[in-house]
């Protein structure tokens, strides 16, 4: 491009030092990961949950306290929340534009699936230990 000396475009960018940020890359292939991880897991926990409907509540509290399921249970729910978490941050990123309310929105989206994710976490783990 730039060594083409009948190219109109300018070297603006190098000039600036605007090029990639080198993150999106990282970012994508976390979404993708997630998506695929996710596909075999919302399998099981669709199957899990279809399993127990109708069922007593000990028969329940002894299926979800099985450690197979349990295993299952927490990872469709932690990659499902970090999916979750990097879907608003690009959304955040693409559509909040005042720079400390972005800021704001994406610490918020963070401490929001933190919470989220610690929440769901202990719950499956006090079902699975008592």
């Amino acid at each position: 491009m730039s060594n083409n000396p009948n190219s109109m475009r300018t070297t603006t960018r190098q000039v600036r030092h605007l090029g990639s940020a080198k993150s999106g890359t990282h970012h994508a292939w976390h979404m993708r990961l997630t998506s695929y991880a996710l596909v075999p897991l919302t399998i099981a926990f669709v199957w899990i949950v279809l399993s127990l409907v109708g069922k007593d509540y000990n028969t329940v509290h002894d299926a979800l306290g099985s450690p197979v399921i349990a295993i299952v249970m927490i990872l469709f729910l932690l990659s499902s929340i970090y999916h979750m978490m990097l879907g608003m941050q690009t959304i955040i990123e693409d559509y909040v534009h005042g720079e400390a309310s972005k800021t704001l929105a994406l610490m918020a989206n963070t401490f929001f699936s933190a919470c989220i994710g610690l929440a769901t976490v202990y719950a499956v783990l006090r079902l699975s230990f008592t």
